[in-house]
């Protein structure tokens, strides 16, 4: 007989979604109301006021699309791109080639600048290609790599794309609230994100900032956007400043209080402690994990503190530790993806999930679960090595 469904206790440390803070839990079981109520609107101008604090901009342009972070890329490609733009597209993990997907579907004449994965975009190549392609309208990259752990220099990507007179369209989707993300400072143009990751929100919105420069691109267009529901210029009609609104789409109410539950959170904490704290955790994990004789795909410069991946032993089935983490631990990692399938498990220290429990929790059951894969490995020794560095961290 069907029944209400009871969803099992875990611990989300996989590439996403995270754990949701029980504020913001709270906060989505608050009664519904219009999506034109004053109240609601009132919570709409906040939401926004608090993503401008997250993304670090004062661009007026900065809105929760109503959609996953996959909606957000769709909204900036299609709103940036049309047919016969010339686009340069970095990619360097799955997200990458998604963009370029997208912007091939736009019409967009797309130049892909491949970088091998687990490593960050090349700048000199990337600058060759805008020399090769002087009429490139934007370059579209991704500045945390779901895929890899990788993290690329969105300043420096952004500060070759003014020299060349190019448009930015940047996926931070997994950075948003993890690491330092500084849209007006770098002068990015079109930026989204997702709620699901550093946010510690539910799925299913994308924030999203354009500049003005990106603005003016848009309102040159001279072939309709493809998508109406992600049209900028209709969407911001509902966005809009002041209380005179006009309908575009029934907003998810709920999860917009989570959203703004969310932010505030954040905001409390601070922009600059958030990034401190997901950055001790991840080195006092890294220990853990060498200390267990654990590696990481990623070479340290360019590595993301929120976004962990590991290399799997050649002794080591990927599946069953996973398996075993899963429902031995209630603990969710996850896999490799394309060609790093079985080859690394993506662990997520991200948001709500970024704390020392989480930590010495992880680090525990991988060498349980490890053991049972026939693999040599003890815990004791990786989580002395995590806490010495919380010691050396709380004396410093």
């Amino acid at each position: 007989m069907e029944r209400s469904f009871e969803p099992p206790q875990r611990i989300l440390m996989g590439p996403g979604p995270s754990d949701v803070s029980p504020r913001v839990l709270a906060a989505m079981a608050r009664p519904t109301i219009g999506h034109l109520d004053p109240a609601f609107v009132e919570l709409m101008t906040e939401v926004k006021s608090l993503l401008q604090y997250a993304f670090r901009t004062k661009n007026q342009l900065t809105i929760p699309i109503s959609g996953p972070g996959t909606a957000g890329m769709e909204a900036c490609i299609a709103n940036l791109v049309e047919p016969g733009d010339s686009v340069l597209v970095c990619v360097n993990g799955v997200f990458g080639g998604r963009m370029a997907t997208m912007a091939e579907r736009m019409g967009g004449v797309v130049h892909r600048i491949e970088s091998p994965w687990g490593e960050p975009i090349d700048l000199a190549q990337l600058e060759d290609a805008l020399k090769k392609h002087p009429k490139t309208k934007a370059i579209a990259f991704v500045h945390a790599e779901t895929s890899t752990g990788a993290r690329s220099d969105a300043r420096g990507i952004a500060s070759l794309a003014h020299r060349y007179g190019t448009l930015t369209i940047a996926d931070t989707v997994t950075s948003l609230g993890g690491i330092p993300l500084e849209v007006d400072e770098w002068s990015l143009d079109a930026v989204y994100s997702g709620t699901q990751k550093c946010l510690s929100c539910t799925p299913g919105l994308s924030p999203v900032t354009i500049s003005e420069r990106a603005l003016s691109a848009i309102r040159a267009r001279t072939h309709p956007v493809v998508s109406w529901f992600l049209d900028f210029g209709l969407v911001m009609s509902y966005w809009g400043e002041g209380q005179k609104r006009t309908y575009h789409h029934t907003a998810p109410v709920n999860a917009i209080y989570a959203l703004h539950e969310a932010l505030l959170v954040l905001r409390e904490e601070g922009l600059e402690k958030a990034w401190a704290r997901h950055q001790l955790n991840h080195e006092a994990f890294r220990a853990g994990l060498a200390a267990m004789g654990l590696e990481l795909l990623v070479h340290a410069d360019h590595r993301l503190p929120q976004l962990n991946a590991v290399r799997i032993p050649a002794d080591v089935e990927d599946a069953i530790v996973r398996r075993a983490m899963l429902y031995d631990f209630g603990i969710e990692i996850g896999g490799g993806l394309g060609d790093l399938t079985g080859k690394i498990w993506r662990i997520g220290l991200m948001g709500f999930a970024s704390n020392p429990r989480n930590v010495y929790r992880c680090l525990s059951a991988l060498a349980a679960c490890m053991r049972s894969s026939k693999h040599v490995s003890t815990a004791d020794e990786g989580l002395a090595a995590a806490k010495a560095v919380y010691v050396a961290a709380s004396r410093a």
